[in-house]
C-alpha cells in the first residue's frame, strides 16, 4: 500500500491562492486534475525527485468552507538547510510559519505553515547534530 495523495480545502473560486502557495512559496509543480474532476474547481500540485513523484497535495473546493485546523499533510525535505530556506521564503511570500515546534518531534526539524485559507501544512528534515538555526 502507497499513499496516493492528500487532500486539503479551499473556497470556491480562489485557485490562484491556491496557486501562490503550493506552486510558487512551497514549491510544487501544479498537475492537470483528472478531465472526469475538472469541473468541480481546484488544483492539484506534486512534488518530484527525478521523474518519481514523491508527495501529491489535491486542494478542493469545499462548500462550506472550513480550513483545517489540526489535519494536515507533512513533507519532508532532505536537509536542514533545505527546511531553514524553504521556511524563509514561505515566510517572505507573506504566509504564516511557526518554528515554535521546530525541536518537539525527536530525529526531525520542523516548522509549521498556514496556506491562504488557513489549512496547516507541516514540514520537515531528519535532525542533523550541530544543525544551524534560522
Amino acid at each position: 500500500m502507497r499513499l496516493h495523495h492528500v487532500q486539503v480545502s479551499m473556497p470556491r473560486g480562489r485557485e490562484e491562492d491556491a496557486r501562490r502557495f503550493y506552486r510558487d512559496a512551497l514549491g510544487m509543480t501544479e498537475v492537470p486534475k483528472a478531465p472526469s474532476l475538472a469541473g468541480r474547481g481546484g488544483c492539484w500540485f506534486r512534488a518530484f525527485e527525478g521523474d518519481t513523484v514523491v508527495a501529491e497535495i489535491h486542494v478542493g473546493v469545499d462548500d462550506p468552507f472550513v480550513p483545517a485546523n489540526k489535519a494536515h499533510p507533512a513533507l519532508l525535505l532532505d536537509s536542514v538547510r533545505e527546511l531553514d530556506e524553504l521556511g524563509r521564503r514561505i515566510a517572505d511570500a507573506g504566509y504564516d510559519v511557526s518554528w515554535a515546534d521546530r525541536d518537539t518531534f525527536e530525529g526531525f526539524v520542523r516548522f509549521h505553515a498556514r496556506d491562504g485559507f488557513g489549512n496547516r501544512v507541516e514540514v520537515l528534515a531528519l535532525a542533523e547534530p550541530d544543525a544551524a538555526r534560522p
